[in-house]
C-alpha cells in the first residue's frame, strides 16, 4: 500500500522541538516529525511561545508538498511507526 496523508492536520510537539503529522499506509498509521530546522525556522523563536507555534505551523503549511513528498521517501513499511525528517531529508 501507499503512504498517504488523508488528514491534513498537524501540531506543534515543543519537546521534540518539531512539527507532527499523521500518514496513513492502509490501515496503519505513521507519525512524522519534521524538525523546525527544516522548516527554514533556524532558532528558537523570541516573540513567545503561541507566536513561535504559529510560525513554525505556517511554515509546515506552505512546505506541506515537499514535507509529504520528503516523508513518502524515508519511509519505510513495516519497520517504525514514527519518524523525524531533518534538513537532510530535504536535500
Amino acid at each position: 500500500m501507499t503512504l498517504a496523508f488523508p488528514n491534513p492536520s498537524r501540531s506543534f510537539d515543543e519537546t521534540r522541538n518539531a512539527v507532527c503529522f499523521i500518514g496513513h499506509d492502509g490501515m496503519f498509521q505513521v507519525r512524522f516529525f519534521v524538525e523546525v530546522e527544516a522548516l527554514g525556522t533556524f532558532e528558537r523563536r523570541s516573540e513567545g511561545k503561541e507566536t513561535a507555534e504559529i510560525a513554525y505551523l505556517s511554515a509546515f503549511d506552505a512546505l506541506r508538498a515537499s514535507i509529504q513528498n520528503a516523508a513518502r521517501k524515508a519511509y519505510v513499511p513495516g519497520r517504525r511507526d514514527a519518524y523525524t525528517l531533518t534538513p537532510a531529508n530535504f536535500r
